[in-house]
């Protein structure tokens, strides 16, 4: 049998625990099973579309977009559920806006004309959520005195910490990891608001493959935490289980996508 491809598309610190899913349920479903994780994300999300790569989680802009095309390219497979009580048990998550722990700003409505960072231009929580915010304050453009395209969160995140930007918005799950494994971080930043929830990036298939193998990887997936070795892995990556999700249920990003489409950042 062909061997079936996963990949994430999200930040680079979760390629290890995607490695360690893709493992397990190539084990559980008695498939052979491969992670690429070796080309950038961009090429990853590009064999994805073309169904090289079978296996996806990418964010939920670029998923509304997949499976909106004529045919759609990808179908939802599962969503993760974080451990943090934050997230009710909800496949949900936020975008964090941060700055430097010395910064005199308090609150998003106090970044007028400051220095802003987002990770890049296709992000639900990095760019279109900031430019929705805006939208609902009816600043449309001229906001920030200047934007930086770091290229990722964690990118956004050094910006912030060297003092080269003002502020960023980050998703919270990838915040919280980039915390975990350098507490020193906590003690640099400053949470100053909160936007969400919204729905969190889901693992996605191709439509390329078939239902049989879909549902069997899906299977896995939606077991994983009934299992001392699948619950061991959620673990590491602080997700408490993953579940099943509808295209509807990602109908609230389209909604803000649409309203943040008439935005300038600067």
């Amino acid at each position: 049998m062909k061997r079936i491809k996963f990949t994430s598309c999200m930040a680079a610190n979760v390629d290890e625990l995607c490695r360690l899913i893709t493992a397990y349920a190539g084990e559980q479903a008695q498939l052979s099973t491969e992670f690429v994780g070796d080309i950038s994300w961009q090429a990853r999300e590009r064999q994805l579309d073309q169904g090289e790569i079978q296996v996806g989680w990418i964010c939920g802009l670029p998923y509304v977009w997949k499976a909106d095309r004529h045919p759609p390219i990808v179908e939802l497979l599962v969503a993760p559920v974080m451990q943090d009580e934050q997230h009710q048990q909800q496949p949900v998550y936020f975008s964090h806006v941060i700055v430097h722990r010395d910064s005199p700003f308090q609150q998003f409505e106090d970044l007028r004309g400051a220095t802003w960072a987002y990770n890049e231009s296709r992000s639900h929580s990095g760019f279109y959520l900031t430019r929705y915010k805006l939208a609902k304050m009816g600043e449309l453009s001229g906001y920030f005195g200047a934007v930086v395209e770091s290229g990722s969160h964690q990118a956004s995140l050094q910006l912030l910490i060297d003092g080269k930007v003002d502020a960023t918005a980050i998703d919270n799950t990838v915040l919280n990891t980039e915390i975990q494994q350098h507490p020193e971080i906590s003690l640099q930043i400053r949470l100053i608001d909160t936007w969400g929830p919204s729905p969190v990036p889901p693992w996605v298939v191709s439509t390329q493959l078939s239902k049989p193998l879909k549902q069997a990887i899906q299977k896995a997936f939606l077991q994983m935490h009934t299992t001392p070795q699948g619950r061991a892995i959620l673990h590491q990556g602080a997700i408490a289980k993953f579940v099943e999700v509808r295209d509807r249920d990602y109908d609230s990003i389209r909604q803000m996508a649409q309203q943040a489409e008439f935005v300038e950042l600067v």
